[in-house]
Order: structure tokens, then sequence, then C-alpha cells
């Protein structure tokens, strides 16, 4: 009998019309001191999953045990974290920890349950944090509370629902270090659900997908042999890392595909101009004309661009000196570690942040305030929820095309809608979509409004592997179409490669500029499963992790005098 057991493990939620078949018939074995990495798509029942390991919730069938006896509830030897952090907003970082420990192990003298608060919030980073409330803490840090309270609490298995898959690279590379190390040290038994599939590889000894729903099954167990401790630098030379990296990719691109095709695309669009694209005719027609050439190389430029922040210990000057040149209808991929104010950068050239100093100018105008002519994508979709994807791309498309007919905005609306997949969802309203669909509705809007730089700000962050996947490829397909000059803040090494033209490395705030610009002649249009197959792909994922791993010690490799990246990363958030 295996350490930690489910069987046959079936679970439905609604009834009737309304009911909703989430596990088909579960089967998994673990044994004990084991680390099994399940890899969830979007809506396949990974939290239901989990959630039944912990005892939150009971199968419909089946069975589900720990050294032989039914899991029938919470206990702390089953330790849990979520991908959203539950803290008490009104408790110091020492006082969430605290709270757990206190109720766990209230036989401990208070001098040995301080030892243990102490040793664990040490343990994620945080000890010059510890009196500080969420409120004050990034999202990263306040994971780390989150995973510092699970670890305190000792427990024989360690679940953890995708706790890391909203993190940028440093802060996410930190805390699997500290899970791997905990693992070595300890040998816990632990249960990763991830959207990750390098995260899988570096921390797990079996990968077992969790197929698409409804009625979701356990894929195949893939075998991690590769010898311990990995490093995340050298296996990316490593021929068995990718082996293995494409055989699993493999299997979830035919998952993929198993859970339904495309949506057709239809309609087309109509030949009129918005708003964002008309002649400006302050310019005398000379002007325009000698312009004309320039424009294009130096479509869009950053001069000396800086952003300072008043702060209780003075101003703290996040980007100091940011300078690029873009062509017309380029795509960079600007990343960086947390802190590093790549965020900041895109919200100055959207207009919704204030630029200190320097300046910033799209075709040839220098930019003041929010516009139309620059569409911005978010990591969380901006929706209105009563309104339908019809209504909320709408929006947008009515201002920004006045002059065209309802019919030709209507068929705007349509295409870019049906062009992202929606086309069999356009009048379901925002607050019945997935949130894989509700990003795919603010991909269509932005490239509705027909922008002269489209603005993408971590985009899919927040999204499974799979749908991540997705909505790359569709990203690219419809920007192939346009060739919209673009943006994207990203902290995925792949998504940066795969998305453009230039990626654009910052160095670590405060005072970040641009560290390094590397081009990537890699042929369009691309996708992900020809990426993995280049034979030059590697060699430049390898360049992006050397920097990486070069600014991971502070805040600059030449100033080891300046704030360490989570200082910084609190100060900004």
């Amino acid at each position: 009998m295996s350490f930690l057991e489910m069987k046959n493990v079936t679970k439905s939620y609604g009834s009737g019309r309304d009911r909703t078949d989430v596990l088909g018939g579960i089967d998994l074995a673990v044994e004990e001191g084991e680390f099994i990495a399940i890899v969830g798509f979007s809506g396949s029942g990974k939290t239901t999953l989990i959630s039944m390991l912990a005892g939150l919730i009971s199968p419909d069938g089946g069975s589900v045990t720990m050294n032989g006896k039914p899991i029938t509830g919470p206990d702390p030897s089953r330790g849990l974290v979520f991908q959203s952090y539950s803290l008490m907003p009104w408790l110091s970082v020492h006082g969430n920890v605290k709270l757990a420990v206190d109720e766990v192990f209230k036989k401990e003298s208070k001098a040995e349950r301080e030892a243990r608060i102490e040793k664990y919030i040490d343990m994620v980073g945080l000890g010059h944090a510890a009196d500080r409330k969420p409120a004050e803490l990034s999202g990263g840090m306040r994971q780390r509370v989150s995973v510092a309270r699970a670890l305190a609490m000792s427990p024989e298995v360690l679940l953890l629902d995708e706790p890391l898959s909203a993190l940028d690279a440093l802060t996410r590379a930190k805390l699997q270090d500290e899970i791997e190390d905990i693992w070595e040290r300890e040998k816990k038994t632990v249960i990763l659900i991830t959207n990750d599939v390098d995260e899988a590889i570096l921390l797990a000894d079996r990968i077992i997908p969790l197929n698409p729903g409804p009625n979701a099954t356990l894929g195949p167990a893939f075998k991690v042999d590769m010898p311990r401790p990995r490093d995340r630098g050298a296996m990316n030379n490593d021929e068995a890392f990718k082996a293995l990296r494409a055989e699993v990719t493999q299997y979830l691109f035919e998952a993929g595909i198993k859970r339904g095709a495309e949506t057709e695309i239809t309609g087309e669009l109509p030949n009129v101009v918005p708003i964002t694209q008309q002649p400006d005719e302050k310019l005398p027609a000379a002007y325009q004309e000698a312009a004309a050439s320039p424009i294009e190389d130096r479509y869009v430029e950053f001069y000396n661009v800086s952003k300072v922040y008043p702060t209780p210990k003075g101003p703290l000057t996040v980007v100091d000196g940011f300078d690029m040149i873009m062509k017309k209808g380029e795509f960079i991929s600007l990343i960086g570690h947390s802190g590093c104010g790549k965020s900041t950068v895109l919200s100055m050239v959207a207009g919704l942040n204030g630029i200190s100093d320097g300046g910033i100018a799209l075709a040839n105008k220098e930019i003041v305030g929010a516009g139309p002519e620059r569409a911005v994508v978010f990591q969380a979709p901006s929706l209105m929820p009563w309104l339908s994807a019809r209504d909320n791309v709408g929006l947008g498309v009515d201002k920004v095309y006045p002059t065209a007919s309802a019919a030709e905005r209507n068929d705007i609306v349509e295409y870019y809608l049906s062009r992202v997949g929606l086309g069999d969802s356009m009048d379901k309203l925002a607050d019945e979509l997935s949130n894989g669909m509700k990003q795919r509705v603010g991909i269509a809007r932005a490239f509705a409004l027909s922008p002269k730089l489209l603005l993408l700000d971590e985009p899919f962050g927040m999204l499974d592997s799979l749908t991540r996947w997705e909505l790359q490829e569709v990203l690219m397909d419809v920007w192939s179409k346009t060739q919209v000059t673009a943006i994207c803040v990203t902290h995925d090494v792949d998504e940066a490669i795969l998305l453009a033209d230039k990626v654009v490395m910052m160095t670590n705030g405060p005072h970040a500029r641009i560290g390094k610009i590397m081009d990537v002649d890699l042929p369009r249009p691309r996708s992900r499963k020809a990426l993995l197959a280049h034979e030059d792909y590697y060699a430049y994922r390898q360049e992006l992790l050397d920097f990486l791993e070069e600014y991971e010690g502070g805040a600059n490799p030449a100033d080891k005098g300046e704030a360490k990246n989570d200082d910084v990363e609190e100060e900004a958030a």
C-alpha cells in the first residue's frame, strides 16, 4: 500500500442540468518521500484534486487515503499552499505564521514556538519584513508568507496548488530552490500542481498530466531520471532534459488538440480607418514627407526615461535612464527580475503613469497621458462583467471608428473575436467566461482598436500552461496579420523568445535600466512546437538565463551595496 492513495475517485458539482462532472476515475499512488508534479489544465479539476488530498472536500466515489486511513477532513499533517495567498490582513508576517504554529504546537514552550516561527520566516527570505503587514508586501512576498506558514506546521505531506505561477522569475526560482532544499533535508512527501514544465522537471521525481475535463483523468507518468541537485542553468544544455521536456510538451499539445478544435474564423475586416490612424492635418505636407522615413526606423523612442517615487525614506528611483528605439512593426519583449521596473516602463508608455524625467515619443509625437492609439492588455482581464464579449469589444470600437456604420463596426468586433477563437461565445456575458476566455476577449479588444502600439503586461502570467500556449499562438497569429508595433512585459524566458524580434533585458532596481538587448533571428510565423525543434532556440534561452542569473544576487552585480531585490519589490508594491 502506498503512503498516499486515490482510487477511482470521482467528483461532480451541482445536479440535473446544472451538474458538472469534474473528476472521472482518478488513480494516484504516491510513496513516502516522493515528489510528484501534476501538470494541470485550466478547468480540469486540479484544485478539486488537491482539495480532496487536503481533506477540504470529499469524493463522490472512490477513496482517498493516507497511511491506509481515509482522509475525512483537514489535518496539520498535510500542509496546503494555494495560488492565491490567504493571509490575515491585520496581522504581520510574524503574526500570520504564529497563528498556525500556536494552533499546531500548543504543547511546545513559547521559546520553542518562537524559534520555529523565526526559522521558517528566515527560510523564505522575509526576516527583514517580519513586522510588516500583507498590505505592505508585494505579491511574491505574500506568497512566501503562505509557504512559511505551511512549512512551520511541519507537515508530513506538502500540497502545493500552483503556488508560484504568478510570481516573477527570480522569486519563483528562489522558492523552487527552497522547496527542493526542504524536500532534500526532510524528505517530505510533496505534491505540486504547476503550469510550468521546467518547474516540474526541476523539482519532481515524476510528472503526471491531469487531462482536460469533464471527467478528467490522470495521464501517463513521466519519470524524471536526472541526478539531484538539478541546476536550472545546466539543465538547458542537458540532452536528457531537452528530450523529457519535448516529450511532456508533446503530450500536452496532443491533449489540447483533443480538448477541442479552434472556432472557425468568419467574416472580413471592413475598409474603414480608425481615428488613431487619421492623417494629422496640422503638419505641413512637406514635413510629413520628410519625416516619413525616419519615423519608420524611430517609430517609438524612449530617451533618458526615469521614474522616481516619493517614499517615507526619501525619493526612490525605480527606472533611471531607459533609452530605446523601436522600428515600426517591431515586437519587443521586456524581461527582468521583480522590482526592475518593467511594468513601470509599460505604464509610462501607456500614459497611465507620469514620467519623472526624459520622454517617450510615438510616431514623432511625445506621449502625454493615455490615448486610443495605445492599447493595453493587462495580466488580469479588465472586462465589464455584465456585458457580453461582443459588447466589451464594441465599447472601444464604437469610440475608435466614429464614422463607420454600425454594420462595419460589428464586422470588426466579430472578426477579432473569431480570430481569438470566440466565434461561438460572442454573446456570453464576461462573468460566464473562464479566465482564459476573458483574456482572449482582452486580446481581441486590443487588436480591434487598430492601435499604433500594443502593450502587453504579462498577459498570460495567471493562466495554466496549455491555455497560455494556446493564447501565445493566438497572439502570434493575429499579430502576423496586423504587424502592429508591440511591447510585451514577461517573466517567462520561453515566451520572451517566442514572441519577440528583440528581447530587452533590464537590470535590477533601484536605478534600473537596459542591461542587454538580444536580437532573436528565428523565422516567422513561430509556434512553440517549432521553437523547441529549432537548433538556435536553446542558445537564445541560455543567453537569457545567464543574464538573469548574473543579476540574481542583488540590485546590480557591480553595485553590491545597493538595495536587494526584495527590498525594491517591497518599496514598489
